[in-house]
Formats: C-alpha cells, structure tokens, sequence
C-alpha cells in the first residue's frame, strides 16, 4: 500500500476538503521566497506534500537538492553548508521531527541559522492512525528544543509567512519551523500499489 494526495496542495479546496484546480500554487510562492533569501541547499526526505516544491529546486540551477535516508542528517549538512557561506532548508515531513530532536540541540550549540518546512500529518482528516502521536507533538518538540514554529494554514499567507521564517533564520541567526497544514496538502488516503 501507499499513500497518495489529491493536488499536492496546488489548489483550492471544495466543502469536502478536496484540492480543486484554481487555487494559488503555495509550493510556487514559497520557492519563490526561498530564492528571494537565496537559499540554495535543500535538504529533504521524500514527501508527497513537498513534491512540487521538491520539483521547482530540482529545476533551479541554483539550487542543490540533496535527498536524506533520515531527517537529522539534513541538520548536519545544512550546518556544512552556513559554514561555508550558503543558505539551506530542511524539508521533512512532521513523523520526521522525531528523528531529529537529538540533532536539534546542535542549533542551541552552535547558533547558526535553521530553516525547515514541515509538512504536517496527524491533523485534519488523517486516515492513519500511526501519524497521529507526532503529529499531536510536533510543534512542542520543536520548541523544547529551542526551535521558533510558525504556522502556515492558508496558501494565501505562503509568501509573507516563508519572509518572515527566513528573515528570522538569516538575519537573526535563529532555528525557524514551518509547519504546513496538512489540510492545505489535501486529503491522504490508502491505495492499492500494482
């Protein structure tokens, strides 16, 4: 079995909560600010709520997408990279946020900058009952571990929320988490795999 979102998150949602054709491309919108704050390290475990987004920085000269076998190593090599004078974002999904905590105390450490999109599981409509604990715990694990979470609900508020999350990372030199709604990833559900 695997799983499957309807849209990606690239549309409106009907009544239903189901993704339809004519909304704002959210995954757009905050590429377009993660160039903006050139960022060019993306670090990311695959997730079907980021795959368009995953999309754009693959076609992106500019940007060098490394795929992890497990979250926590994004940390390291997004630390590598600051070191070296670059920018970088970790694109995890929230189940991913556990692998991470111990890695998380390398920022309060350390005091470089941190950027990570966490696309959400365990929320609204969530089929899975598997996701559900981390999902309940995300945010809090983050901000035990010194982390400043910020909410993404709307794909109208992308850009000026991916601004603010990179003002603060960047130029502040602070560890900043998104968390993307899972109900603006569209409703998951169970498929048969031939």
């Amino acid at each position: 079995m695997a799983t499957q979102t309807r849209g990606h998150g690239r549309a409106n949602k009907d009544d239903s909560g189901m993704v339809t054709a004519d909304a704002p491309n959210w995954p757009s919108l905050v590429f377009d600010k993660l160039r903006e704050f050139d960022v060019c390290h993306v670090t990311y475990v695959p997730d079907s709520g980021h795959a368009r987004l995953i999309e754009l920085c693959y076609a992106a000269n500019e940007m060098k997408p490394t795929v992890l076998t497990t979250e926590e190593e994004g940390i390291g090599i997004l630390a590598g990279a600051w070191l070296g004078g670059e920018r970088g974002v970790l694109l995890m999904q929230s189940s991913g946020v556990g692998n991470c905590i111990n890695m998380l105390s390398l920022l309060a450490s350390c005091r470089f900058p941190f950027l990570t999109l966490v696309t959400m599981r365990g929320e609204w409509a969530e089929f899975n009952p598997w996701q559900i604990p981390m999902g309940k715990a995300t945010a809090q694990a983050l901000e035990i571990m010194g982390v400043t979470v910020f909410r993404l609900e709307q794909p109208e508020d992308a850009e000026e929320v991916v601004s603010a999350a990179c003002s603060l990372a960047f130029e502040s030199d602070q560890p900043i988490a998104i968390l993307i709604s899972q109900r603006m990833l569209g409703r998951k559900k169970w498929t048969e795999t031939k």
